[in-house]
């Protein structure tokens, strides 16, 4: 069975992020941020760290989903 952490959002940015998942296949908010963190995780693994500007990628393609400011 696997466990669950519950990870907190700012209200607003959760709104934002059911406007942007509306009509795609992610069903909660909780699917896009499993799919974001597999995402880098992966990434990282793969290899060994992230560089840099792969780091500053991500942290856009996160931002302009409204999970940074």
């Amino acid at each position: 069975m696997t466990e669950y952490t519950t990870v907190s959002i700012p209200k607003d940015l959760a709104n934002r992020v059911d406007e942007t998942i509306e009509g795609t296949s992610f069903s909660s908010t909780s699917d896009l941020v499993r799919f974001l963190l597999r995402s880098i995780v992966i990434q990282h693994q793969k290899e060994g760290q992230l560089t840099e500007s792969e780091f500053e990628e991500i942290t856009g393609q996160l931002r302009e989903l409204g999970y940074l400011e």
